[in-house]
């Protein structure tokens, strides 16, 4: 017998179906959705709009709102609102293949920022006001109380502010995730803003459950449905190769002193290659491990199972589903090593600066003197999005990027003369990984950069036409502090634009 999750008298009576909620969302709004990586997220009521969306383009009539979420969320969100043609406008994040392809035909408007901007900026009303809020919950309190479900990321602004609210009661969302979640109600908008009292990773500082005026809630919505459930690769030999090149240098760092023996707090994003450096820190010997970061993988829920891991502090999940299965049978045990934050606290660069994160997070491309690109494709398509990945760069103690050093069947190098787009600037870089190599950036000259960058990190098929770009731009460039030759910088990528392949015809074809 499932048990009741709506325990407010005053909003049983405002259950309704998700075709009479979606019916409530009118064209021209602005709408926030809950949802972060695929967890959390309303999974009825967009489906339903979706609907409601393709039956006025039907009639003849525009339909469009403009989307704001914590993050990526799933194809009957995102995905079913791009295929119905139902969005104008999506901010902060996305990973979803037919909002991409609309967003890159220049179809959808896209704003991409950092993830602990987003609520300050939605607070100072850059982006206009909030029409209506979508938020999936776990349960309703007695009093009103709303239990997140599997991830919180903006709900809190999102409540705050929006005239409107509709709730997605998740029956699939385990029960007993209630007391997982550590709410903050202690930010204010400067120049009342005080410091955030958390000086450890594991701290709770914050309520369980998000609040919001009962009078705002014009819809309640029973569902019972999955998060998007992802299985991730096994680890491949490339992916291999990155986790131990970061795990030795790691372990080097702690023989040195610079790093206490436990490290210092984690932040991973999400991917085959990071899960696969969370599996290697298990097998190495590291005990007593925290993380701060934004999504927990399946690579941090072995840990604290194992006991690697103490505690994991995020703002939402992205499991496959055997790792959710296992979410959600143990749950009792996760929920007292997991707390699960705001999104502005998650990826607030005071925490960040404060506890000393080690910032492990994916790139598409790094150039020679360490600026990284981790959003475009070619420097104008965007791929997902800069994510959280730039509040752990810039404030962390130490950044690194991870990446194969080659892409499209070695058609692409992952390590050019000049970024096509940059997202992470030299300044915010310390460590370059890839399959070949570690360059450890730290107190480094640009042009010492570049030579570690090349003879450590660079595939062997480009590592001979990096050197000889270099050494001609050390000859050659206007400026010898950053040496470039500015007809050539970016000549590797109109290359395979034009050829299918960076790769010159012999050392020195522009």
């Amino acid at each position: 017998m499932s048990i009741e999750r709506i325990l407010d008298p005053r909003l049983r009576d405002r259950i309704v179906t998700a075709e009479a909620a979606a019916a409530l969302i009118q064209p021209g709004e602005t709408v926030a959705m809950s949802g972060f990586t695929g967890s959390g997220y309303p999974k009825a009521v967009p489906m339903a709009l979706a609907h409601r969306i393709e039956a006025t383009h039907q009639a003849g009539q525009p339909f469009q709102i403009k989307l704001m979420t914590g993050a990526s969320t799933a194809p009957e969100l995102d995905g079913a609102l791009a295929k119905a043609d139902g969005i104008a406008l999506r901010m902060p994040f996305q990973t979803d293949p037919d909002a991409r392809q609309r967003i890159n035909a220049g179809t959808l408007d896209y704003i991409d920022i950092h993830l602990s901007h987003v609520a300050q900026h939605v607070w100072f009303g850059f982006y206009g006001d909030i029409d209506t809020a979508v938020i999936e919950v776990s349960a309703i309190r007695e009093d009103g109380a709303l239990v997140p479900s599997t991830s919180i990321g903006n709900n809190k602004t999102w409540l705050d502010l929006a005239k409107k609210v509709i709730i997605e009661v998740n029956e699939w969302q385990p029960a007993n995730i209630d007391g997982m979640h550590d709410i903050y109600y202690g930010t204010a908008l400067p120049p009342e803003r005080k410091p955030i009292p958390l000086v450890a990773a594991g701290e709770r500082i914050g309520q369980t459950t998000l609040r919001c005026d009962p009078d705002k809630i014009v819809a309640v919505v029973r569902t019972n449905g999955p998060d998007r459930n992802s299985p991730f690769a096994p680890a491949d030999e490339t992916s291999r190769l990155i986790a131990g090149h970061l795990i030795e240098f790691l372990q080097h760092e702690v023989a040195k002193g610079r790093l206490p023996a436990n490290l210092l707090p984690l932040q991973s994003g999400v991917g085959n290659i990071p899960n696969a450096v969370l599996a290697g820190l298990a097998d190495s010997g590291f005990r007593e491990l925290e993380a701060f970061t934004e999504v927990i993988q399946d690579g941090m829920l072995d840990l604290l199972k194992s006991g690697v891991l103490r505690h994991a502090s995020c703002t939402g999940f992205a499991l496959s589903p055997d790792a959710n299965e296992e979410f959600k049978r143990n749950i009792d045990f996760y929920r007292e090593r997991i707390i699960m934050r705001t999104q502005e606290i998650s990826n607030h660069p005071e925490l960040v600066r404060r506890l000393g994160c080690i910032g492990m997070n994916g790139m598409i491309e790094v150039d020679l003197y360490g600026n990284v690109n981790s959003t475009h494709v070619m420097g104008s398509r965007i791929m997902n999005g800069i994510g959280g990945s730039g509040d752990f760069a810039r404030n962390g103690f130490l950044s690194a990027f991870l990446s194969p050093s080659t892409a499209k069947n070695g058609t692409i190098s992952a390590i050019v003369p000049m970024v096509s787009h940059v997202d992470h600037t030299e300044h915010d870089v310390s460590v370059i990984v890839t399959e070949q190599g570690l360059a450890d950036l730290r107190g480094l000259t640009p042009k010492q950069r570049a030579q570690q960058v090349i003879a450590q990190c660079a595939h062997p098929d480009y590592r001979a036409q990096l050197q000889d770009y270099f050494d001609r731009a050390c000859r050659d460039s206007y400026g010898k502090h950053t040496p470039h030759l500015l007809p050539e910088a970016l000549s590797w990528h109109q290359r395979w634009l034009d050829s299918g392949t960076m790769q010159a015809a012999s050392p020195g074809a522009a």
